[in-house]
């Protein structure tokens, strides 16, 4: 069988339709606002665990406990958000999905116990399970062929949430208390929910579309289970990675408020690496065509680890200046994992890959903050267990290694010169 022509689509070539110029406009609009959206939503956590700290009185176990609820709902309801929107359509999903997370903060606010907080957020990452592989799916069918570069887009409009909403309520917090900012950005949920209702088409992504996805063969010919151990290694380089990036940031707040930080400064702080973090997939994907995966992943994994050394050792100044440089590296990374999955998709099943990575990824990332760095900050505190997710990132490289023999000429290394 051949190698796979469109690696973008989880179509077959002969069954890919693309929309007119003025309806992929559109709906690339209505998903980059939405998966803008939600990133912001879920890394709004982090600005708000000092806050959450003093109100319930929560040590650094409990506080990755709170954080991973919404994560971990969000990574284990990502395949049967698929399967819904099988019935009901990627529209509908994506909608109600947008207006669970705006109901969750929105919980959040009116919450005032720890159990009402511990519900809210797991409704919240239960409606931003809908986003991801359906959104990343959606936009494939829709561009075919060119899918590519709307997909890297897309996953630039979710850094911008990042970079923008936790300052936001940083900044909202020092007029109000933090459950009226709640309801604030819950509003703006309920309005980015319309929005995406108005834009998208009808039917972006029909009732039974993913069993259209046809076996398409193994990408660069290789065999099959050779293409799995692959996809199985990129999975488990994607989990550290995944793990690395929560462990920091949920100990970061409480570092630069160490250093002298206001709850302003740690929200400004936050956004530094999330706008580094937005450079970073532009960068690393470009510097990834150049050098090939193996490289660049070895480079923004070291990075990582030793940028999170330097953020630890340096005063509050030099450090503030070290994490846009930081969030390139700590996000970069994911940027070359994601514009893999299609060329190791076992099967050439690109939609069912994308659904199986974020789940295992996120869901690594959701089980590691509490049980393992939420621990080791409870016994040893913050800047051990950032320690921790500097080394984590380290363990990455020898899987990169072995990840290196499963890739394609062009892939795993840089593509020779013509």
């Amino acid at each position: 069988m051949p190698p796979a022509t469109d690696l973008a689509s989880p179509r077959p070539p002969s069954a890919i339709v693309q929309a007119p110029a003025p309806e992929a406009g559109r709906t690339m609009v209505a998903l980059g606002i939405n998966h803008a959206l939600h990133d912001g939503y879920t890394d709004l956590i982090y600005v708000l665990l000092p806050v959450w700290q003093a109100e319930f009185a929560l040590g650094y176990a409990a506080l990755a406990l709170l954080r991973s609820l919404y994560n971990g709902a969000l990574a284990a309801l990502q395949m049967p958000a698929s399967r819904l929107a099988e019935h009901l359509g990627a529209r509908t999903v994506l909608v109600l999905g947008t207006l669970l997370s705006a109901g969750g903060y929105g919980l959040a606010g009116a919450s005032g116990s720890l159990v009402g907080l511990c519900i809210a957020l797991t409704l919240g990452g239960a409606g931003s399970a809908t986003q991801h592989p359906l959104a990343s799916a959606v936009i494939a069918r829709t561009y075919g062929r060119s899918a590519r570069g709307p997909l890297g887009t897309y996953n630039f409009t979710g850094d911008l949430g990042k970079a923008s909403v936790p300052p936001l309520i940083g900044l909202l917090m020092t007029q109000m208390d933090w459950r009226s900012a709640l309801w604030l950005i819950a509003a703006l949920g309920l309005a980015v929910a319309l929005a995406a209702f108005r834009l998208l088409p009808r039917d972006p992504a029909s009732p039974g579309a993913a069993h259209a996805t046809a076996s398409r063969g193994t990408p660069h010919g290789q065999t099959a289970e050779t293409g799995r151990t692959g996809f199985r290694l990129l999975v488990a380089i994607g989990i550290l990675d995944n793990a690395a990036r929560p462990a920091f940031l949920l100990y970061l707040p409480f570092l630069l408020q160490e250093k002298g930080a206001a709850l302003t400064t740690v929200g400004f702080a936050l956004s530094a690496v999330f706008i580094g973090g937005a450079l970073g997939k532009a960068v690393c994907g470009r510097l990834g065509e150049r050098l090939g995966v193996t490289r660049t992943v070895v480079l923004t994994e070291t990075g990582t680890a030793v940028a999170i050394l330097a953020v630890i050792a340096l005063p509050l100044l030099p450090a503030l200046v070290v994490l846009p440089l930081l969030g390139i590296v700590l996000n970069g990374t994911s940027s070359v994992l994601y514009g893999t999955v299609p060329e190791l998709a076992p099967g050439g099943r690109v939609e069912k890959a994308f659904a199986v990575f974020y789940t295992w990824t996120l869901g690594g990332s959701a089980l590691a903050a509490p049980l393992l760095y939420g621990s080791i900050g409870d016994a040893a505190g913050p800047r051990v267990a950032m320690v921790a997710a500097a080394a984590t990132a380290l363990a990455a490289v020898p899987l990169v290694l072995l990840l290196s023999r499963h890739l394609g000429p062009g892939i795993g290394a840089a593509a020779p010169k013509t």
